[in-house]
């Protein structure tokens, strides 16, 4: 014990010099999911398999104050409002422009609609709506619409766009396979990305009724392989980000999908604990740099523009690892989500399967020497 305390100490004196922000926050129950609802509040909600909160969170004042952060006292977050569900959270997305958040419970592709309250601090339910697959587990993607909709799916063969109140069907991706999804994310106001578990990915216009754009698995795939897909933050969204359980990072131009324009080896061994905590993000306002997640106790951020063509291990301009270091000895933690906050370059968000919740922002040491 006397040794986990020195390493705890040795970290957070480290800390000092590695991080502009630090926060650290702890919830009852760990979570998977967490999505932006503004600029300072974010949607976390648990995923045990009897009843769970979901919360909305106010970032700590301390960092969102521009100048003179020593006269903010205020250091936590705070529950601005909060709901019960029956059920696991699985996925969790916020609908752009509205006070609405949907669910997904991994147990049937159907979505469930809360509406965040503005006269009151409850997060009530208001609705639901229906997919189309036979398996749990959806994904979803929403966009920013006069009419509240959002784009859902679990397999390849039943994404689907819905209206949200009334859950009315307004798009379906015309496919032929029902390959499981690990993404799906808008590119433009119409045009979405669906990337597949055995690294294949589909552009399609939800606009259009021709077939989408295909790219095929990468060529070191396997049967084995699983793959997660992200597009980088638009526009143009024209970067492909795919990160295999085995460390292979691959990143492709939307514009030519014939092979990847760079490639990278992550040095970290495949990921442990349950596929689902994996995350692979674009940084929103800074160029190039990615952040990977769920292959262990940490977050790593990776700067692409150094890759090349030749696949090979590449270091990580940053590792985010208070999760695993403040854990207790013996608790094998992973990281479960992160999210990059959409205009703080270095900022970012994580949470890991012990229920704690980190709000950092990291120092750009090469800049810094």
């Amino acid at each position: 014990m006397e040794a986990f305390e020195d390493g705890l100490d040795d970290w957070f004196i480290e800390s000092l010099k590695t991080y502009n922000d630090l926060y650290v926050y702890q919830l009852e129950s760990p979570t998977r999911v967490a999505d932006w609802t503004s600029g300072d509040t974010v949607c976390v909600a648990g995923y045990s398999s009897s009843k769970n909160e979901i919360l909305e969170l106010r970032l700590p004042p301390r960092l969102l104050a521009d100048a003179n952060k020593g006269l903010c006292a205020e250091r936590d977050f705070k529950v601005v409002h909060g709901g019960l569900t029956d059920t696991p959270v699985h996925c969790l997305k916020h609908i752009p422009g509205t006070r609405y958040i949907v669910t997904n419970d991994g147990r049937s592709s159907d979505l469930q609609v809360w509406k965040l309250g503005e006269d009151s601090d409850v997060i009530q339910r208001a609705g639901g709506v229906a997919g189309r697959g036979p398996k749990g587990g959806s994904r979803m993607a929403a966009r920013r619409s006069s009419d509240p909709q959002v784009l859902h799916g679990a397999t390849s063969a039943d994404v689907q766009l819905s209206q949200l109140v009334a859950g009315s069907l307004l798009f379906e991706l015309d496919v032929a396979s029902a390959d499981p999804l690990s993404s799906l994310q808008f590119l433009s106001d119409s045009v979405f990305l669906a990337g597949c578990c055995n690294g294949s990915f589909y552009v399609a216009d939800v606009r259009a009724s021709s077939s989408p754009q295909v790219s095929p698995p990468p060529a070191s795939s396997t049967e084995s392989s699983l793959w997660w897909t992200e597009a980088s933050a638009g526009p143009p969204a024209s970067r492909i980000l795919r990160v295999s359980s085995s460390g292979e990072m691959l990143v492709s131009d939307l514009r030519n999908l014939g092979e990847a324009v760079s490639a990278a080896q992550m040095d970290t061994g495949p990921a442990r604990g349950s596929m689902d905590h994996v995350r692979v993000s674009w940084a929103p306002v800074l160029n190039g740099c990615i952040a990977v997640s769920g292959f262990g106790g940490a977050v790593e951020i990776y700067d692409t523009s150094c890759w090349t063509r030749e696949l090979q291990k590449v270091p990580p301009v940053f590792v985010h690892c208070g999760h695993s270091v403040s854990s207790q000895p013996g608790d094998d933690v992973v990281v479960t989500s992160h999210l990059w906050h959409p205009h703080r370059p270095r900022t970012l968000l994580s949470t890991a399967s012990d229920g704690s919740v980190h709000l950092w922002d990291w120092v750009d040491q090469s800049a810094a020497s």
